[in-house]
């Protein structure tokens, strides 16, 4: 008989997204709702389906009433998805509480882009902005990572080891962001010598700045001669890119490409 083959690929989030339309918010809900598909798609996710509650705050437990909550499990279950994205960051309490309900992956705008910045960090500066964000995030929500043995409570042989993985981890964590402070610091010293030296140059900075995924590359492009590459996505660009051009006298310039706007940036982000 000959054996079947199966695929050690990754299998692709299929992703259900969840919005709260609040009166009065900054930018329309179904708007950031397809800014968050966006998202999802440059993180590799297939969007399946989508839900919207009008509400004048979430609700503090889990985001959504429980009525809605219920329609997106249903929903979930009818087309298969694996993944569940919120387009608000979820406190701790929410996304453990939501897992438990809907007993499938629950990540939330923040994480979402948080993970699109690590995919595309190319430089070191940017690689450990990344993994400090990461886990300046995580850290909070250490105890649902350990869920699986709080539930376990009482049994012989786990008793209390759970309360003490979660402050070993803890400590790990505070441990390796001290360290990535000490080392993003180091990177920044130097690029502050780099900008000095470029000030007593005399030679004009140009930065390109707007939305993400506005064309800011394209431009770059077509003003400086760079080959560098655009894409049709969220954040292509990440890491700050500078070319020399000429101004329209002759004299030589540097252009400037920088990393996009978009609404709700993580705050672990902004530095």
């Amino acid at each position: 008989m000959a054996k079947r083959l199966h695929s050690t690929a990754p299998t692709r989030d299929r992703a259900y997204l969840v919005a709260v339309d609040r009166p009065g918010a900054t930018l329309p809900a179904r708007e950031s709702l397809a800014e968050l598909a966006e998202l999802a798609r440059t993180a590799g996710a297939r969007v399946v389906g989508r839900a919207l509650q009008r509400r004048s705050s979430p609700q503090p437990a889990t985001y959504i009433g429980s009525g809605k909550l219920r329609e997106v499990a249903d929903a979930c279950i009818e087309q298969r998805a694996n993944t569940v994205i919120f387009d608000d960051e979820l406190s701790p309490s929410q996304q453990r509480n939501l897992e438990e309900q809907l007993q499938l992956k629950v990540i939330d705008r923040t994480a979402l882009i948080l993970d699109i910045f690590a995919m595309r960090a190319s430089t070191r500066e940017g690689r450990l902005q990344v993994e400090l964000a990461q886990t300046e995030y995580l850290l909070p929500r250490l105890r649902g990572q350990w869920s699986h043995l709080e539930r376990m409570e009482g049994a012989i042989g786990l008793r209390g080891p759970g309360e003490t993985q979660i402050e070993t981890d803890r400590r790990l964590v505070r441990r390796r962001m001290s360290k990535l402070k000490k080392d993003l610091e180091q990177v920044r010293v130097q690029r502050e010598l780099y900008r000095r030296q470029r000030r007593r140059s005399g030679v004009p900075v140009v930065a390109l700045i707007g939305y993400t995924n506005a064309g800011k590359t394209t431009l770059m492009r077509a003003l400086s001669g760079a080959d560098q590459r655009a894409e049709d996505k969220l954040f292509a660009t990440l890491d700050p890119v500078t070319r020399k051009m000429a101004l329209p006298s002759g004299r030589p310039a540097l252009l400037t490409d920088t990393v996009g706007f978009i609404q709700k940036l993580p705050t672990q982000l902004v530095a």
